[in-house]
């Protein structure tokens, strides 16, 4: 079972670094900063429908630790 964690599209541009994603793609994806994501152990970041998730792009690095002290969440 793969595990996520939620979070908007504001925290997003929180966890990100410059560089480290293309901010235009997201925002051609639909990514607003109230859309809800979520972001899986690999990075993949996915966007929330109304009926299904979408893949719109990825972290690298060491996004986990930034990931938990932004939203105080663990995978679930």
């Amino acid at each position: 079972m793969t595990e996520f964690i939620e979070l908007t599209g504001k925290t997003l541009l929180d966890v990100v670094n410059e560089g480290e994603i293309d901010l235009k793609q997201l925002h051609d994806a639909g990514v607003v900063g109230d859309s809800i994501l979520r972001i899986n152990k690999h990075g993949e970041i996915e966007l929330r429908r109304r009926n299904s998730w979408t893949l719109v792009g990825g972290l690298i690095g060491n996004f986990e630790e930034r990931l938990h002290k932004l939203t105080g969440l663990d995978w679930a």
